[in-house]
């Protein structure tokens, strides 16, 4: 019998199109099938491509599994989630550029994508389709809105849409927005949770406060009475440590964000609360990018689509279901040359109340 995550979740605008009162939505998702996307570096960085399946080998908590290695690049479901409020009016003209880029880019002859926008409210500007022409325009509409930002809530309903999709092809969550999240109704360890069991990656690029202040109206000047302490840094200076470098002392790699995201599962700790994008991305395999520059986010759209095709996709059912708690993914590929191998570090797998 194959067990079941049953996640009691009150999401407020998912819960409101089904019903006119707010209710516990409970989703149920079946571990059955486990997908990993693998990126493969060598020593200089580059992708490594023409590996063969048999060089493939996976580890669930230890137990080498017996996997299905896809070479050949899988058609993307992909949900584009932007954040529409007020902090960022002033840079979401550059934003709205990046609607014919997607296609082309990332998406490429078979792949589908969808976009939704969030401040306070959760908006479907386009269902997923083929047509590069509806996905420009429902970017280019997208217009400010209030100060909040559910961004907690927008990758649940992302989430959400793309567990609706068929299970050949790759989901793709990309959030562009800031990293942090302003009166969502659910919390990051029920969306990581829900992320990881229907196999989508999430990948972010970080609208940077300084980008907005780049290109904001000059503000009106005044006194600066904040002591040195609470000055920003200036250019060139290193930047601050994130909440795993001041949890682990080290980077935030595989090694020291494993034990962290355990304890998030558990309930335990809540770490990532001031940065829950972070969380989002190393648990699900993706990556942050973050630009500075005004043509950075074409840039980060271009270097997303080249990491995309450039991935392997394993899939395997578990041949230790009966294992609960956090099944932790390990992935080794025999080939001269290998540098680095990303892939999602693991999932959570809890029994029925």
């Amino acid at each position: 019998m194959p067990r079941y995550l049953w996640l009691t979740l009150i999401c407020g605008s998912l819960v409101a199109q089904q019903t006119d009162q707010q209710q516990p939505l409970r989703i149920v998702v079946p571990v059955e099938n486990v997908v990993v996307p693998v990126t493969v570096y060598d020593h200089d960085g580059s992708f490594m491509s023409g590996l063969e399946p048999h060089q493939f080998h996976l580890y669930d908590n230890g137990k080498e599994q017996n996997i299905h290695v896809d070479v050949t690049f899988q058609p993307i479901s992909l949900v584009i989630a932007i954040q529409a409020n007020s902090a960022v009016e002033s840079i979401l003209p550059q934003v709205q550029k990046i609607g014919n880029l997607v296609s082309p880019l990332i998406l490429g002859d078979q792949g589908e994508a969808a976009v939704l926008a969030f401040d306070s409210r959760l908006r479907t500007l386009q269902d997923f389709t083929s047509d590069p022409d509806k996905i420009t325009k429902a970017v280019k509409t997208i217009y400010p809105g209030s100060s909040s930002s559910r961004m907690v809530d927008a990758v649940m309903r992302g989430t959400q849409m793309l567990n609706s999709r068929p299970k050949n092809r790759r989901r793709i969550l990309l959030l562009i927005s800031e990293t942090r999240d302003l009166a969502s109704e659910n919390n990051a360890r029920e969306a990581l949770i829900y992320l990881q069991l229907a196999n989508v990656a999430l990948y972010s690029v970080d609208m940077s406060r300084l980008v907005g202040t780049l290109t904001a109206p000059a503000p009106v000047p005044r006194a600066d009475n904040l002591p040195p302490a609470m000055q920003h840094m200036p250019g060139g200076a290193p930047a601050t440590p994130t909440n795993v470098e001041h949890l682990s002392g080290g980077n935030g790699g595989r090694a020291e964000f494993i034990p962290l995201m355990v304890e998030i599962f558990k309930d335990v700790k809540a770490i990532f609360k001031a940065n829950p994008v972070e969380l989002f991305t190393k648990g699900t395999g993706g990556r942050e990018y973050t630009f500075y520059r005004l043509h950075g986010l074409e840039q980060a759209i271009q270097d997303l689509g080249e990491e995309l095709h450039a991935e392997y996709l394993l899939s395997y059912s578990p041949n230790n279901k009966d294992e609960g708690g956090f099944h932790e993914i390990s992935v080794q590929v025999s080939a001269a040359n290998v540098g680095k191998i990303q892939a999602r570090p693991g999932y959570w797998l809890a029994g029925r109340p």
